[in-house]
């Protein structure tokens, strides 16, 4: 995600800091049919919401300015396109999704003087493309053109019939080109990319399944990165070979997904990271079942539950058991270097989302964004139709940005939740949940007849159906916003002083005198309890 990524990586291969997951399902692995993926933006400082690019016709000679989509610099401009589609989010109006994440790669392929850096083509292809096949090829073209001026990329690029990952480095400064390889998911397979390369030995006969560049092994030799028979190239081995910190930190996400529809304990050892030779794991699975859309929220919502990466059972979890660390994730005792794990769900997300593409319904109507403005963990997906032409003003808000606070935007009301519960996790968190377990539930509940609703004004006019599918989506996003005030209230009432008044029919109980709240004061969970006992020994004991 993070520009100069590779400035992020201790060189002793430390964690240091990590961004961004992708998760891929084909269309005949998902539980209805549909192809679909998430992404989560991840970055500290980040502020993020839902983009909008709007269908346009364009004069000959006309050109986009290119402003790099992490800094806003300015690196120039190329002609524009005749004609671009509607973008809502990272999907636009022909059910295309295209996300990404950042691996990094050899630092001496980054080609500084390009024009495209990796969010501004992202951009730039969905408002160009009716397919994934077509988003790849505008996206080479591009880049071969323009140059591309950001390290390694991992993009997920779909379409209601095909899901693709692609995997693309620069060539250097003052290049202008790039290598990449694209390869075709199974339609019923799921994948997962997580900031570390993912493709390896491909089948460069498969034309039908795979792309790549006609240089991508070619570059490799006249580097002296690779020696042996083209059929036996590795594009992550040798551009982007993993480190300790790209299994553990990385795979390890990946790891984590797959192993919720397989067995995957025999590549423990690969993303532990700490057996050099372990087998890697494959780049797709086909699932031990079909995959919904509430288990791939469910994904993003991982801590590495019930795994051997699990973050409770620590100190680092503090008094109430919170599944995130404190970053930088590398830190060191004595000299000695140590580091936290990077699980899917993280309190630097500054967007996630689960998008679903369907091919049996009119376009406008079968691509949904399932977008959340934090943590994943710890927001509602709430649905935004691909026509849709209006952001919800709670993903678009006037005034707020990175510094300045809003009630109006759900960045800010988001965290302003989530980081009341993160240092009191298993207190606070069940009251969260169930908030946006019910909103996610009424969602997904009312999505039939919403599309019933829909398709029958689509049998009127196509613009009926949008605007109809953009009021609904709007109104869901401002109702969460409002509903997420109210738990926000109702977290700083119940929680006050690390205390806990009692409800009851979503009501405080007050005292008889009703000069204040009735409270339980907790105290110590039991492990905590013993732990501390442990360590002091009788420093605390009672006499008494």
């Amino acid at each position: 995600m993070r520009k100069l990524f590779l400035s992020l990586l201790l060189c002793t291969g430390v964690i240091n800091a990590l961004a961004c997951t992708n998760f891929i399902v084909g269309k005949k692995a998902s539980a209805d049919g549909s192809v679909m993926c998430t992404y989560s933006a991840d970055d500290y400082g980040m502020f993020l919401g839902l983009c909008h690019y709007p269908a346009g016709k364009h004069a000959k000679g006309e050109m986009l300015q290119i402003y790099d989509w992490d800094t806003k610099e300015y690196h120039g401009q190329i002609p524009q396109a005749a004609e671009t589609y509607n973008v809502i989010g990272n999907i636009n109006e022909y059910q295309v999704t295209i996300g990404e994440t950042t691996f990094g790669g050899r630092e001496e392929m980054v080609d500084t003087t390009g024009i495209l850096d990796y969010g501004s083509l992202i951009y730039i292809a969905l408002q160009r493309s009716k397919t994934a096949r077509e988003a790849i090829s505008v996206m080479t073209r591009l880049v071969e053109t323009y140059g591309f001026c950001s390290e390694g990329e991992t993009f997920t690029i779909c379409d209601p019939n095909e899901a693709w990952i692609m995997e693309m480095m620069g060539k250097g400064p003052g290049s202008k080109g790039v290598v990449w390889v694209a390869v075709r998911i199974p339609d019923d397979a799921i994948c997962a990319h997580a900031n570390q390369s993912r493709i390896r030995i491909f089948d460069q006969k498969d034309k039908k399944n795979v792309m790549f560049s006609k240089d991508c092994i070619k570059f490799a030799r006249s580097k002296g990165w690779f020696t042996g028979k083209d059929k036996d190239f590795s594009f992550c081995d040798v551009y982007a070979a993993p480190t300790f910190s790209g299994r553990r930190a990385c795979e390890a996400r990946v790891w984590s997904f797959f192993n919720r529809f397989g067995d995957m304990d025999k590549y423990l050892p690969y993303v532990e990271g700490k057996v050099k030779d372990a087998e890697p794991m494959p780049l797709w699975i086909v699932p031990n079942k079909k995959v919904s859309l509430q288990d791939l929220e469910a994904s993003m919502r991982d801590h590495y539950e019930g795994t051997p990466f699990d973050l409770g059972n620590d100190l680092g979890q503090g008094v109430w058991e919170m599944p995130y660390r404190p970053t930088p994730l590398s830190f060191k005792v004595d000299g000695k270097a140590y580091f936290n794990e990077r699980p899917v769900s993280t309190q630097q997300t500054a967007f996630s989302y689960v998008s679903q593409m369907r091919s049996w319904l009119p376009r406008q109507i079968g691509g949904v964004l399932w977008f959340g403005n934090d943590d994943g963990n710890m927001v509602a997906y709430t649905p935004i139709y691909c026509g849709n032409t209006v952001q919800p003003e709670c993903y678009n808000t006037p005034g707020a940005d990175a510094v300045t606070f809003s009630d109006k935007n759900a960045f800010w009301v988001c965290n302003w939740v989530s980081n009341m519960v993160y240092p009191r996790y298993s207190q606070m968190f069940p009251s969260l949940k169930e908030v946006r377990d019910s909103l996610d539930n009424s969602y997904i509940a009312n999505q039939g007849e919403i599309e019933k609703q829909a398709l029958k004004l689509y049998g009127e006019s196509e613009q009926k159906a949008v605007d109809y599918l953009t009021n609904y989506s709007n109104t869901q996003a401002q109702q969460m916003l409002a509903r997420w005030k109210e738990l926000a209230i109702y977290l700083i009432v119940k929680y006050n002083d690390m205390a806990v008044k009692p409800t009851k029919d979503g009501k405080f109980l007050r005292t008889k005198t009703g000069n204040g709240a009735t409270v339980k004061r907790t105290g110590f969970p039991e492990k905590v309890a013993r732990a501390l006992v442990k360590q002091t020994g009788d420093r605390f004991a009672s006499p008494e």
